[in-house]
């Protein structure tokens, strides 16, 4: 008797736990997965990197069903104003002029430093007078636009370091820890001992609407710093300074 009972308890259990998954809340997760470590695609066609992992862990703590979309940098904004998905984690720093138009989290990154990329042999670069390429719509095109150098913007990541390589720019100002891997393979490319510290860190960014979801994903945030996981991650990633 104490047997069918037991199993009786494990089926309802079981069929609770189905019902409380099939009414979790699925969010749509928007990153651009052309800028490792953060996002990337992997060589099974999924988003992959130091946000793929955390957006994860975020979800399982905030309870939330998570899929992922990829969208490019350059409408990232619109699109989740749209409605194409609900949240952006994608390496978005948070700045004044972004939050006019979206919210954000609290930080899930320090300010990571901005470093200066240059063909080997072109180390003594005046990046006051050079022209420097910057990914559209980045934090990194304001700061070059606003320091006097002469601006040249690119859609994508990949077509700045092309745009060094193929003469268009001296230089390319991107996170640190986007560019360091090509550095270190020791080919063609240099990284200048400068760096800039720009933005306040890395956040979700979330529809002004959606305050019930900011505040799931803000208490996943600090659970994750509280714990020390954050750390982990940031650590195992490369990601800059940890808290």
């Amino acid at each position: 008797m104490k047997k069918i009972l037991l199993g009786t308890a494990a089926l309802a259990f079981s069929a609770s736990m189905a019902m409380a998954a099939s009414h979790m809340q699925t969010v749509r997760m928007g990153t651009e997965g052309a800028y490792p470590p953060y996002n990337f695609i992997n060589d099974a066609g999924e988003v992959d990197g130091f946000e793929r992992e955390l957006g994860d862990e975020l979800c399982k703590r905030a309870e939330l069903s998570c899929e992922w979309v990829t969208n490019d940098w350059d409408s990232i904004i619109p699109n989740l104003v749209s409605g194409n998905y609900d949240t952006i984690i994608a390496g978005m720093s948070i700045t004044d002029e972004r939050d006019e138009v979206i919210d954000f989290t609290q930080n899930y990154t320090q300010p990571d430093p901005s470093a200066y990329l240059v063909m080997t042999g072109n180390e003594g670069l005046d990046l006051g007078s050079a022209v420097i390429a910057a990914q559209t719509g980045t934090i990194q095109a304001s700061f070059v636009a606003e320091s006097g150098a002469t601006l040249v913007e690119f859609a994508t990541p990949d077509e700045t370091i092309a745009a060094v390589r193929g003469g268009e720019a001296d230089a390319v100002l991107a996170d640190k820890s986007f560019l360091k891997p090509i550095s270190d393979e020791g080919g063609d490319l240099v990284m200048l001992d400068q760096e800039e510290l720009i933005g306040g860190g890395v956040g979700l960014g979330i529809r002004e609407s959606d305050g019930e979801l900011k505040a799931k994903f803000d208490a996943a945030i600090q659970s994750m710093k509280d714990d020390g996981s954050l750390n982990a991650l940031i650590e195992k990633w490369e990601i800059g300074a940890p808290f």
